[in-house]
């Protein structure tokens, strides 16, 4: 079939179907991508040298200190899918006393870690765990129901330290209250008697009482309301 041509040609171009859009190339090569990302399951096999960060731990309970070995493997390094995960944990100490449960309790996490997913439930589970003979308080006031809930707070501060775990951050007003508070209430207490006992010795005011929040002994009472003046939580709201 022929058309005739009655106006002037001022300008021509050749029309030429693609075969794919640029839109599903880009979704081909963002599924490439993801494709290639490695994540962390128990098939991984352990190279030769790991990053390692150890936590020393004294408890009353020994005169021996317990040093927390938490080794973490770095996955899709030098990419923008680089993360950091815990393949495996070691519990080294002096006192030989509990030396099978740790060797166990080491193992089992360790197979948790290499599990991949979400693994910050460990956390709340050996904070779970209480001694029949009673708690203690570590060096801040913070109250520990056990040494294995003691082990469960080292596992936390790793986890927030490779962003596993985001922390609560207290926002500039209220950390202001807080600060207010406390001026306060030191102001109305008499200055601490120097032959308090070594246990009782805390970063917050003499007579504060244990917050059921952060478990620590941060909890003031001013105007009729309980504020913690270490996670922030007020009865008052």
């Amino acid at each position: 079939m022929t058309h005739k041509i009655s106006q002037n040609i001022t300008s021509y171009e050749v029309v030429k179907q693609e075969d794919e859009s640029t839109e599903e190339i880009v979704a081909a090569v963002d599924e490439f991508k993801k494709s290639n990302v490695i994540q962390m399951h128990e098939s991984l096999a352990r190279p030769e040298m790991l990053l390692g960060s150890t936590y020393k731990i004294k408890t009353p309970l020994s005169e021996h200190s317990l040093y927390i070995t938490i080794n973490d493997l770095v996955l899709n390094q030098d990419t923008e899918h680089e993360q950091r995960r815990p393949f495996e944990v070691f519990i080294n100490s002096k006192n030989m006393d509990h030396f099978q449960w740790i060797v166990a309790l080491t193992r089992i996490m360790s197979a948790v870690f290499r599990k991949g997913g979400d693994i910050t439930f460990l956390v709340e589970e050996l904070r779970s765990v209480f001694d029949p003979s009673g708690g203690y308080f570590k060096k801040g006031g913070k109250f520990m129901p056990s040494l294995v809930a003691e082990i469960g707070d080292v596992v936390e501060s790793h986890l927030k330290m490779i962003g596993m775990i985001k922390t609560e951050e207290i926002s500039e007003h209220q950390q202001k209250i807080m600060d207010e508070k406390r001026a306060q209430f030191e102001a109305d207490k008499k200055p601490k008697e120097p032959e308090a006992d070594a246990e009782e010795a805390s970063a917050f005011p003499e007579g504060s009482q244990l917050c059921t929040k952060c478990n620590t002994k941060a909890m003031i009472k001013m105007d009729g309301c309980m504020t913690c003046l270490n996670c922030g939580d007020s009865k008052c709201g």
